[in-house]
């Protein structure tokens, strides 16, 4: 089978990595497209997947920006389908469905996020798609007749421990494992669903450094442009490194999504102070059935400040946590393995999984 593959930001690439080199071992041909986001095209080349960049410069988040961007996908994987002729289509994207519709080639949207939460990509993307592949705890709303659920996270794909080592060695490149350290993550939010949405500003950064640096080393890392007075906290960790020093981290504080439920997945206790505390179920999830994490919205500075200081003070923190990890774990599925088979053997991976939603737990 040829397959096609659309990435469009630096989680997707961890997302599908070791499906696609599943795949590519058990002989199909694997299509890659990328845009050019943060460090996605610098995660391609470390990894030696071979693959094409559609859109070279990116794109603006601006309305104009977006729809401008989405025009150029469009008829740039439009024109790469009728060139190679792929027989399925893969991605967390909009342009993927466009184009399985208007070239009647199916689509899997593949997305862990509510669509109340991207109301524009669902909008825009559901409608075409074939089908719509997310975890249980999240809500695609009315396309819920086209979406196959299964019990795991995004994360699961590459940070299961099945796939997913934490090597002390690497830590040691960059600082003393031995000695606490703390990972402080500044994100863009200037994605189109983050209009309005605030994070962690210099004044609640400055508190944090206060609270933390008695009890070890902070190090910060930033899609912004920093303030002066942080860089000597800044930290340029090897993109394809840095889920290990996630791992050995005492506390990870953030205003990003992803690298949070990262840090929930690996074990190590996450704080994550923006507007979207609440609203995404399998953040939720981690933080309320798993107790891996917490989640602050960003009119509770005060309770930022005390969650950090609690989990600071608490006794046997790493062991408390090991053992909510594990619990999660023995309840989730091993998603590259899920991923590597659904698609290998689409469509029929979509009756057995409606017929028997307990198929999945054969990928643990």
């Amino acid at each position: 089978m040829k397959i096609l593959f659309h990435l469009n930001h630096p989680a997707h690439f961890h997302l599908f990595k070791l499906a696609i080199k599943s795949l590519i071992s058990k002989g199909h041909e694997i299509l890659i497209l990328i845009n050019k986001k943060d460090i996605l095209e610098e995660l391609l080349k470390k990894s030696e997947l071979p693959y094409f960049n559609i859109l070279p410069s990116g794109r603006k988040n601006s309305k104009i920006g977006i729809a401008i961007g989405l025009l150029k996908q469009d008829s740039k994987i439009i024109g790469f389908c009728l060139k190679h002729k792929p027989d399925l289509l893969v991605g967390t994207s909009v342009p993927i469905c466009h184009t399985g519709k208007l070239l009647n080639i199916p689509a899997i949207n593949v997305n862990e996020d509510d669509a109340d939460v991207v109301p524009l990509f669902s909008k825009l993307g559901y409608p075409a798609a074939k089908t719509i592949l997310s975890p249980e705890v999240c809500s695609t709303g009315k396309w819920k007749y086209k979406t196959i659920n299964y019990n795991g996270y995004h994360e699961l794909a590459y940070l299961h421990p099945n796939h997913f080592t934490p090597d002390v060695n690497i830590v040691k490149k960059y600082t003393n494992p031995e000695e606490p350290f703390f990972i402080i993550r500044f994100s863009g939010l200037n994605a189109h669903h983050d209009s309005g949405k605030s994070g962690i500003n210099t004044q609640i950064s400055n508190k944090l450094i206060k609270i933390l640096e008695p009890h070890g080393r902070i190090i910060i890392t930033s899609e912004r442009e920093l303030e002066p007075e942080f860089e000597k906290y800044r930290l340029n960790v090897n993109v394809l490194e840095m889920h290990h020093m996630l791992a050995f981290a005492k506390i990870f504080i953030g205003d990003s999504q992803t690298m949070a439920a990262e840090s929930g997945v690996l074990g190590t206790p996450f704080v994550r102070f923006n507007d979207f505390v609440g609203r995404i179920g399998y953040l939720a999830e981690l933080e309320v059935k798993y107790k891996l994490g917490y989640g602050i919205k960003t009119e509770n500075t005060k309770g930022l400040y005390q969650i950090v200081q609690e989990l600071i003070e608490t006794r046997n923190l790493e062991n408390i946590y090991i053992q909510r990890l594990r619990k999660m774990l023995s309840e989730k599925i091993d998603l590259a393995k899920f991923l590597t088979w659904f698609l290998e053997n689409y469509p029929n991976s979509i009756d057995i999984m409606k017929q028997n939603p307990d198929f999945q737990y054969k990928f643990k």
